[in-house]
């Protein structure tokens, strides 16, 4: 098959995500990256550029200019990456879809419920895809417990306790020179939130993908420890999901000790499952009054509902590259579905790929737990659309 063109805007040289994203677009082969418009600096772009081999006549120094370009080339761009941080998803995103050229862009999907809504109305009439990237969602224990949740092995669901835990920003690293955290801790380019944008949306995708439920009301506590961050790093929050469901949730980038502790259990009244990002290959399965079992990515008789995310025998470990490689893999079927006539309502309605609706979820969730934090934990429900300051 002839690889999909792929543009990418932001990501140039020193840049965390970007170059992640790189590495799992080519991993399974599907896609070729060809343009850019990677970074603010005209030098920078054209350095980053002429070391990813993108020719000089398509690195760009403004995404409009690129999204206008590529879509009046006969050899223009198929989909774009998003890889900037969250105050330009909005208008990035726009601005391709409206080229006609479909959009891969990481979480939060905007800064605003507002622009999230208009950014979902956008997709829908532009008839292309939008896939954000929850790459955790495409882990395949992920998909084996969301699979088993949804069988009803554990019989009738009672609790989700889900948690995400970093010590990274312990201390006032934003003002040491750290880009990663000047920005994640800069309100005008990350958002109203902090570590809950970054890392919380995480695990409340994480838990309402496992789980197969809307979380309807939170209590949130909303914390900044660190002396003059303006910007949330701890956050403690009860939920409330549909059918009487109970959850907890805990995200933190000041916790030593912690380095990318993303961990969710899920109980029902026949039993239990567990499992940690830093051993994805394995999920522990506990039922009731039964020893527990250890699960394995690549064991005898599981993943039967999504082989295609393992790519290694048993033994061999896989993890955050290949849960994004995932999620591209996916997305480059999605976009041939697309060619042949599928429209994108039809193909995210039977897939498990993330898009504007979970990107309009995440941003009302951002909202409840911002306004209930503020109102002394007030419960909230997510779908008020409260605006908080």
């Amino acid at each position: 098959m002839t690889k999909i063109k792929l543009g990418m805007v932001g990501g140039g040289s020193g840049a965390f995500i970007g170059a992640i994203h790189r590495v799992a677009a080519r991993l399974d082969d599907q896609f070729e990256l060809v343009a850019g418009a990677l970074s603010a600096d005209p030098n920078k772009a054209k350095q980053s550029a002429a070391e990813l081999g993108i020719e000089p006549t398509r690195c760009y120094l403004d995404y409009r200019d690129m999204a206008e370009a590529e879509a009046a080339r006969s050899d223009g761009i198929t989909a774009v990456s998003i890889v900037t941080p969250n105050h330009l998803h909005f208008p990035i995103a726009e601005a391709f879809l409206q080229a006609g050229i479909h959009v891969i862009c990481d979480k939060p999907m905007t800064c605003s419920l507002q622009e999230a809504l208009s950014l979902q109305t956008l997709a829908t009439r532009s008839g292309k895809l939008f896939v954000l990237t929850h790459n955790y969602s495409a882990y395949p224990m992920i998909r084996q417990a969301r699979q088993m949740v949804s069988e009803g092995i554990l019989g009738r669901l009672r609790l989700v306790q889900v948690e995400y835990a970093q010590d990274w920003l312990t201390t006032a690293t934003e003002n040491s020179g750290n880009k990663q955290a000047a920005w994640r801790t800069d309100p005008r380019r990350s958002g109203p939130a902090g570590c809950l944008g970054d890392i919380g949306t995480h695990a409340f995708n994480l838990a309402t993908f496992v789980s197969g439920l809307q979380v309807e009301q939170v209590s949130a506590e909303l914390t900044s420890f660190v002396e003059n961050r303006i910007l949330d790093d701890n956050v403690h929050a009860m939920l409330r999901f549909e059918q009487g469901v109970r959850g907890m949730l805990w995200s933190s980038q000041v916790a030593p000790g912690n380095e990318n502790g993303l961990r969710i259990r899920v109980y029902g009244s026949d039993g239990g499952l567990e499992w940690a990002q830093e051993q994805p290959n394995q999920l522990i399965y506990s039922p009731f009054a039964q020893p527990s079992r250890i699960l394995s990515r690549a064991g005898y008789g599981y993943q039967s509902g999504s082989p295609h995310l393992v790519r290694t025998p048993a033994g061999h470990p896989e993890g955050y590259l290949e849960g994004f490689a995932n999620l591209y893999q996916e997305t480059a079927q999605a976009i041939r579905l697309c060619a042949a006539g599928k429209s994108p309502t039809e193909i995210f309605a039977n897939s498990l790929l993330p898009g504007v609706k979970q990107g309009v979820e995440g941003l009302q969730f951002i909202n409840a737990m911002l306004f209930s934090s503020q109102n002394n934990g007030q419960w909230t429900a997510l779908e008020n659309g409260h605006e908080a300051s």
